[in-house]
């Protein structure tokens, strides 16, 4: 197979001309392609009038080395690299112990996936409940005020990941490939087959929860066994090795083999671990608000007279700019088409973050806009990020008026220190609902100075990013893990052998896909060690 790249047609363009071009490229008659794929597909919106499709093609070819001799100087020409996924071992007939996944996002997921294609049988541990109960939990705090600690945005089958805007793509290095394999087995449970391609794929929560379901079935008819409402509350270890987990009701499961796939809100689990001794460092993670425009004054700012062509979707951003204080303010988990959405797991406190469907045809835009922060400004420990998250999590029950209520300003009122008394243009989405106020107190002074310093510089990219009527809510906390629990080459904890931290909750990944990843990589380690 060879591969093509950069091969920009209009938006428009007719089916015919995707082959036509090929045959152009590589100097070929169209009886001597015998066939094509779309590897990837984005978009060249620099000339806003005139936004290109850009393609990446693999291309099957009579006399394959005739055809890459003549285009040899074409440097966006090259051999297809195989993307196909390859397991490392195979489980022995002979398994005494079987090894133990706890938790069930995407980190776990696929950990346990990949264990059990192998012939592993994991035992899957999830504290929270299957995904259809789960979401049912969840409107319960959107729809009425009432949480389940244990079954909420945070914890539960699908992880957080599954109310969110599903974002399947990551910047992180993938040379291995292991993103393909993802993306493959989504499409397997029914993801639409575009997220092979897109630049940008995205599900959406709808269809997560029945991708989900698929998943774990067939882990289940591999002979993985999943069991919800199983929390662990302790482990145990000796001579440095792990050698089991105790769950709530007492039970206790003998391994010498446990991946955690925790997710970033398992405090309790964190402090659990610490006490053990497993060794756990704090990292810096970041904090800020939720912010929502129109979504058409963002699709006008990006595609201009373009907007609203059914080939480019809601329009979306990337933004960052570096504060005089020495803090860098940026967009986080940015939904188009979207809402804000409730996603505290623990009573007494507002979390918020962003989520959409696979339509994106909400009114709003949003996105999380946060302020890095490090270590150094949570002094205490390596747990001392929990208790930090924590305080502004209850200041924003506080000031939301203590019924789960977030707190909101207008931008124009943030930027003036005034509080607001009343909405815009812009109405939140948020639910339960808003208490609109002053949130200067919502977060730290510093994270205040630079997120007024940012608003007007982002206002310089993207026209009305600073409008008076555009919404702040609070507060974005859970950005990612407040620690980091260390491992080695191995992908085994630092002191606690058979122990494999992976994903979010580990400080390793961040989002759907680069968690799913690591869940694959950690679980090739455990597999490879478990039969040596």
């Amino acid at each position: 197979m060879l591969r093509i790249t950069e091969i920009k047609l209009p938006l428009d363009h007719p089916p015919a001309d995707l082959p036509a071009a090929i045959y152009k490229r590589l100097n070929i008659t169209p009886d001597a392609l015998v066939s094509y794929s779309v590897f990837r597909r984005g978009q060249d919106a620099r000339k806003r009038p005139h936004i290109l499709f850009v393609y990446t093609v693999d291309v099957e070819v009579k006399n394959e080395k005739a055809v890459l001799a003549k285009v040899k100087h074409d440097k966006h020409i090259s051999m297809a690299p195989d993307t196909a996924y390859h397991f490392v071992t195979a489980a022995p007939t002979n398994l005494s112990k079987r090894p133990v996944v706890i938790g069930l996002g995407p980190a776990g997921i696929f950990a346990g996936l990949v264990l059990a294609q192998m012939g592993f049988r994991p035992i899957i541990l999830e504290r929270g409940k299957a995904v259809r109960e789960r979401t049912q939990d969840t409107w319960g705090l959107w729809r009425k005020r009432k949480l389940d600690p244990e079954s909420n945005v945070q914890f539960g089958e699908g992880g957080a990941g599954t109310f969110s805007d599903g974002k399947l793509y990551s910047q992180i290095k993938d040379p291995k490939h292991y993103g393909r394999k993802v993306i493959d087995e989504f499409i397997k449970a029914g993801a639409p087959p575009e997220i092979a391609y897109v630049s940008k794929p995205h599900i959406g929560t709808f269809r997560l929860v029945g991708m989900v379901e698929k998943i774990r079935a067939t882990i289940e008819s591999l002979g993985g066994e999943i069991r919800f409402q199983s929390r662990v509350v302790d482990i145990t270890r000796e001579h440095d090795a792990i050698t089991g987990v105790t769950l709530a009701n007492g039970e206790h499961l003998a391994s010498n083999h446990v991946v955690l796939a925790v997710g970033h809100s398992a405090r309790d689990t964190f402090e659990m671990l610490y006490e053990r001794g497993v060794y756990i460092e704090a990292k810096p993670f970041s904090i800020g608000f939720r912010i929502e425009h129109p979504q058409h004054l963002i699709d006008q700012c990006r595609f201009g007279e373009t907007a609203g062509h059914p080939e480019l979707g809601a329009a979306d951003y990337k933004l960052v700019h570096h504060a005089s204080n020495g803090r860098a303010v940026y967009s986080f988990c940015m939904c188009p088409g979207g809402t804000v959405v409730a996603a505290t797991s623990e009573v007494g406190r507002v979390v918020t973050n962003g989520m959409s469907q696979y339509s994106r045809n909400e009114r709003n835009a949003n996105s999380g806009m946060v302020v890095n922060v490090n270590p150094e400004d949570f002094p205490g420990g390596p747990l001392a990020g929990i208790a930090f998250q924590r305080q502004w999590e209850s200041r924003a029950f506080e000031l939301g008026g203590g019924n789960y209520n977030a707190p909101a300003q207008l931008v124009g009122d943030f930027l003036v220190q005034r509080p607001s008394t009343q909405l815009g243009s812009v109405l939140p989405s948020y639910t339960p609902g808003v208490t609109l106020g002053d949130l200067s107190t919502a977060l730290p002074e510093y994270v205040i100075t630079a997120m007024r310093e940012a608003l007007p510089e982002f206002d310089k990219q993207i026209k009305g990013f600073a409008m008076h009527d555009a919404v702040l809510t609070g507060v974005e906390t859970r950005t990612s893990s407040p620690i980091r629990i260390k491992r080695g080459d191995d992908y085994q904890s630092l002191n606690t052998r058979g122990l494999y931290p992976t994903g979010e909750g580990a400080g390793y990944a961040g989002g759907i896909l680069s968690a799913a990843i690591d869940g694959i990589k950690v679980a090739e380690a455990l597999a490879l060690d478990l039969v040596k």
